[in-house]
């Protein structure tokens, strides 16, 4: 019996184990693969089950330091006439603040 349940507990611990390493690995890639993947696991299993917060934490850590230069990146004005690069911006030489958040 008592090896029995050691050997259940082991396959579990194994499916665990994967299931944390194919997140992750998830998690890596375009928001769009994530999204995909997310919408096919019923209910809320990956956050109680899965220690979603510190994978997402390490998967989504970038390699930023204090004083870096932000990445560049372009966006799409709100009436969608054109859009905005950040490279652009900053080679005004002007300083640039950049502000995320809703406002709905």
């Amino acid at each position: 019996m008592k090896k029995r349940l050691i050997r259940i507990f082991t396959i579990i611990l194994v499916v665990w184990v994967f299931a944390c390493a194919a997140l992750y690995g998830i998690m890596r890639q375009p928001p769009e693969t994530l999204a995909r993947v997310m919408a096919k696991i019923p209910g809320p299993v990956a956050f109680l089950v899965l220690p979603f917060e510190t994978l997402w934490t390490h998967a989504r850590a970038g390699a930023l330091q204090v004083g870096d230069a932000a990445p560049d990146f372009s966006l799409t004005k709100l009436d969608k006439s054109a859009a905005v690069q950040l490279s652009n911006l900053t080679a005004q030489g002007r300083p640039v603040v950049l502000i995320f958040g809703s406002y709905t």
